[in-house]
Formats: C-alpha cells, structure tokens, sequence
C-alpha cells in the first residue's frame, strides 16, 4: 500500500536549475574556466557531480575551490530572491494529495538555499519533513537522501514513491530500492529515464497516476 510521497526540489517544486547552472557558469567564468550548458547537464543533472570538479582537474587546491564554492553560493542566494513562483501546477497537486499520503522533500540543496526559496512560496505546510544537504554525506545519484528519509518516516521501499526530474535523482531513487516518477523539465528533458516507474508530462498528472499503483 502506498503511504508517502518523496519530492524532490529543484526542477520539481521550484523552477531554479537553471539559476544553479548559471551561478556554476558565472563563478567558472571568473575563474577563467568555461562551463557550457551540455557539460553542466552531464556534470551535475546525469553524474551528480560539482561542477566545480573542473578546478579541481586543472590543478586548483582545496582552499581555492572552498573559495569558488563560497562565491558560487553567494551569487545563487542572491538568484533566488528572484525566483517568480513553483512550478507549474505544485500548489494544486500537493493539495490534492495532502491527507492521502505523508509527503516529504528529499533535495541535493543546502538547506539556507532551499528555506531561503519556501519562505516565500508556503509550500512547506504540506510537508512532514525535508532533508536537505546537511542531512547525510553522500548527494544523489547515491542512495543515502533516500535511505534518509526512509529512516526518517519508518517506512519500507514498497510504501513510498519518489518524484524526480533527473538522471541523478531517478539514480538516487532505484539504488534506495524505491519506485520512481519521472517528470522531466527544462535542462533535464533530454535525459535516460527508461528505469522509470513512470514519465509524466507534468506534475499534475500525479495525482491520478498514484491512483493506479
């Protein structure tokens, strides 16, 4: 019996992977390191890998690249003040499924980034819990967010299904053992989702698609 829901955030319920990409681009740039959109795409969407690893490969030491980081994040705090709304149709299909299943945010962002997004948005009344970057060592593709918030919730794999726009996420989520919805979005469309439980055209089809399982 399906119990609970586990979302992810960016490219999910906030429309924010392309400002990410462009704070990684624009803090590489001053580093005299380009970063295009296709390798952004295969760095951190399919691989899940920081894309600051590029100044890593070309010699930079570990205090640098804690310097790009701290400049990197810097610029996309300042990004999401700016971020116009969820995405398309969030609000109404969370409230659809509040009261049918427990529901949760299982996001590869730090958690003043994405509290610094949901304050604004009240999104987070539908959900128990987030975890979020602080809250174990290894990001998706691994499997440990979501072992996380499986520990979190005491549920097993069959209760829950996962919603992700990503190869890493889609990753993250059939290594956890769980099934998995694909919404595709943006940056991500071009992706490998065919281990998917299901690829939905848009978040509203959810509803109705959980119905079935």
């Amino acid at each position: 019996m399906l119990r609970a829901v586990l979302f992810d955030n960016d490219g999910v319920l906030v429309d924010t992977e392309a400002l990410f990409f462009q704070a990684n681009r624009d803090t590489l740039t001053k580093a005299g390191i380009d970063l295009s959109l296709d390798r952004y795409v295969e760095y951190a969407l399919r691989k899940g890998k920081s894309c600051l690893d590029l100044a890593a490969e070309r010699g930079w030491s570990a205090s640098q690249i804690s310097d790009l980081r701290d400049q990197r994040d810097r610029a996309y705090s300042a990004m999401l003040a700016e971020v116009p709304g969820p995405m398309d149709h969030v609000r109404h299909t969370l409230s659809r499924l509040r009261g049918r299943f427990r529901m949760g945010v299982v996001t590869t962002s730090n958690a003043e980034h994405f509290y610094l997004v949901h304050r604004r948005f009240n999104l987070l009344e539908y959900f128990d819990f987030v975890i979020a970057r602080e809250d174990y060592n290894h990001p998706k593709p691994n499997p440990e967010p979501y072992r996380a918030a499986l520990e979190r919730m005491r549920l097993s794999t069959d209760e829950c299904v996962a919603v992700e726009d990503s190869e890493r996420g889609l990753m993250a989520a059939n290594a956890a053992g769980l099934r998995c919805v694909v919404v595709p979005h943006g940056l991500t469309r071009s992706g490998d989702f065919s281990k998917a439980t299901a690829i939905l055209p848009a978040l509203s089809a959810l509803p109705s698609f959980l119905e079935s399982i």
